[in-house]
């Protein structure tokens, strides 16, 4: 039962944790079972290999490590870097604050490229930082992929790109927590060295599994890194990968049941479906808030994210007592502004196992709850306008063909 009850579902449009279908909660319903039996480690490493797909690559080797993204942050970091190591990193949003902070209390020499919330980072200025760098300091490009505060999305390509075009052998670490399994990402073709997600965002699971994968550049590179780490060690990951066990401690059962069947419901509508699906909920959300008469905080079309729409409210409006508004009537959960966006911003998560008709019933929320705080919204426009998008988009259910 629900902590607070509320009659029905609650409508869980925050951009993480989302929705978890049906045949993934009945897949993590189990009792707990020997890890050291032959069936765990059978069943890890088929999950080892299927994850690679989900970022794209067929030479990265990926860790399931029991944390959350801030977890597999700090394994990146730790793994390829030592104190003292200059990185350069991009402040767009909360997130990216939040990571520059742990890599500042990590002992490295950051350097921060600001951009105003709700723009993209500043490729231009990381270019001429790498053109300058002829002694390569620069150990490590740090980016988040998509920046969900704000819901602003990095353009990864170009930054390989500006990366190769300067020689440059800085490796580059890849915040995926809100992108991989709903945005395209592209981890061997795009060149990344590290990559990172996070169980609760696209692959639809509960929290508590960051998933690392790692380039043999980074791997090589873990191999002279002088940071401290126990827990995050890929080391003796590998050291268990090696020995067929694959664990160098208790995992969750649960959830690597739960992961099995995560993929298994990514793989059967195909991923390309899935990154396809996304871009269409997005597309309806973003032709909504303009309905609305509102702006999304993402400044340039090319930043838009697909995971997540970011509103901007009118100054006589606090956007957190839409939030409240929306769980205290609607049962709908929407997602607060942070830090420089608080009250000013609210969220749309648009990510996971989510369709359409579900999508609809969100919007058609908002309106409501914009009309309770005294926004002159015309009711049924943002809802008219996706719904006319979404009409002549969705394709036919591929299973069902």
């Amino acid at each position: 039962m629900d902590y607070v009850y509320g009659p029905g579902r609650n409508h869980l449009f925050v951009p993480g944790p989302v929705n978890i279908p049906e045949p993934v909660l009945r897949a993590m319903n189990r009792n707990n079972e020997d890890y050291r039996s032959p069936a765990v480690p059978a069943m890890t490493k088929t999950l080892i290999e299927d994850v690679k797909k989900i970022f794209k690559t067929t030479t990265g080797t990926p860790f399931l490590i029991p944390t959350t993204g801030t977890g597999a942050w700090e394994s990146a970091l730790t793994n390829t870097l030592s104190p003292g190591d200059r990185t350069i990193s991009f402040l767009i949003g909360q997130f990216s604050l939040l990571w520059i902070d742990q890599q500042k209390r990590l002992n490295f020499d950051v350097d921060v490229i600001e951009s105003d919330w709700g723009q993209g980072g500043n490729l231009e200025v990381m270019a001429s930082k790498l053109a300058a760098d002829t002694n390569h300091t620069i150990k490590a490009i740090c980016i988040v992929h998509n920046e969900t505060a704000t819901g602003v999305t990095n353009n990864l390509s170009t930054v390989r790109k500006i990366l190769d075009h300067y020689n440059h052998p800085a490796l580059l670490l890849v915040d995926g927590v809100s992108s991989i399994c709903a945005l395209d990402f592209r981890m061997d073709e795009w060149g990344v060295d590290v990559a990172l997600t996070g169980s609760q965002k696209a692959l639809s699971l509960p929290t508590g599994l960051g998933i690392v994968c790692a380039s043999p550049k980074a791997l090589e590179a873990s191999k002279t890194a002088k940071s401290v780490r126990v827990f995050f060690d890929w080391k003796d990951y590998l050291k268990f990968y090696n020995l067929g066990t694959y664990w160098p401690y208790t995992p969750s059962i649960q959830l690597l049941y739960g992961l099995r069947a995560a993929l298994d419901l990514l793989f059967e509508e195909g991923l390309d479906n899935v990154i396809a699906r996304h871009g269409r909920l997005a597309k309806a959300t973003r032709l909504a808030v303009e309905a609305w008469g509102l702006k999304n905080c993402a400044q340039k079309e090319e930043w838009f994210s697909d995971t997540v729409t970011a509103v901007v409210v009118p100054p006589y409006v606090d956007s957190s007592l839409i939030v409240k508004r929306a769980w205290q009537r609607y049962n709908l959960s929407l997602g607060l502004g942070l830090n420089k966006v608080a009250g000013k911003v609210f969220r749309i998560g648009h990510l996971g196992n989510l369709n359409e008709l579900q999508l609809l019933g969100c919007l058609a929320g908002v309106e409501m709850i914009l009309k309770d705080v005294g926004y002159p919204v015309v009711l049924g426009s943002g809802v008219a306008a996706a719904s006319a998008y979404l009409q002549n988009s969705i394709p036919l259910i591929k299973s069902r063909i």
